[in-house]
């Protein structure tokens, strides 16, 4: 009996590890907080052996995450501002978006070098295209960082880090300044529950959100 409880408690620890992490995705700042909590130290500047760089998604990928449709559709009536939508996760979870990782933001950094002038310009292309299709289109550039530093800090960086993507993309590639709106969530929405620098959280969001707004 003893035998057969030791060995149904090792299967059930083994098990619910791989259940959780199953479910990890981008998580709201209560749950990374509850996440940080319980996971173990790491070495600062580590992030789990992650720290590949991930390739920059195509225009024609970019295009076609951006054309889907909303999972929630909105009526006219209940549409609302750009500042009311940054307010509200359920709109902003349900708008067509994709996440851009593999523009190399520098730890603490807002700045967007000329060498990774390519990757904006597969940004440019898709929503060049996505504009001629959709007259009207808006796009929110959410930004993004880890979890080191106060909140204060972090949030005025990812306000920069999306600001910065806009200033490119309209100085050097000529989208419409009407066409973008910025936000920054700081370490809000950690898609790596770490408290430790980690790469994947450095990074920018296109929402499109103008089936959202009136």
């Amino acid at each position: 009996m003893f035998r057969h409880l030791l060995i149904a408690a090792t299967a059930f620890s083994i098990v619910l590890p791989g259940v959780a992490s199953a479910q990890v995705r981008e998580l709201p700042r209560e749950q990374n907080r509850e996440q940080l909590r319980q996971q173990p130290r790491e070495q600062p500047g580590r992030s789990g052996g992650r720290e590949a760089v991930r390739d920059m998604p195509s225009a024609d990928r970019i295009l076609r995450q951006l054309e889907a449709a909303p999972t929630t559709r909105v009526t006219p009536q209940r549409r609302v501002t750009v500042q009311e939508f940054k307010r509200r996760p359920d709109l902003r979870r349900a708008a067509p978006s994709i996440e851009i990782q593999s523009i190399n933001f520098a730890f603490g950094s807002a700045e967007i070098p000329y060498s990774q002038y390519d990757k904006v310009e597969q940004i440019a292309n898709a929503l060049k295209r996505l504009v001629s299709r959709r007259p009207g289109t808006r796009i929110l550039i959410e930004g993004h960082t880890d979890a080191v530093g106060s909140d204060a800090s972090n949030l005025a960086l990812s306000e920069r880090r999306a600001a910065s993507l806009k200033r490119v993309l309209v100085r050097e590639f000529g989208i419409s300044s009407r066409t973008l709106e910025t936000v920054g969530y700081g370490e809000e929405y950690l898609l790596v529950p770490t408290q430790y620098e980690n790469w994947e959280n450095r990074r920018v969001t296109l929402r499109r959100v103008d089936e959202f707004l009136r």
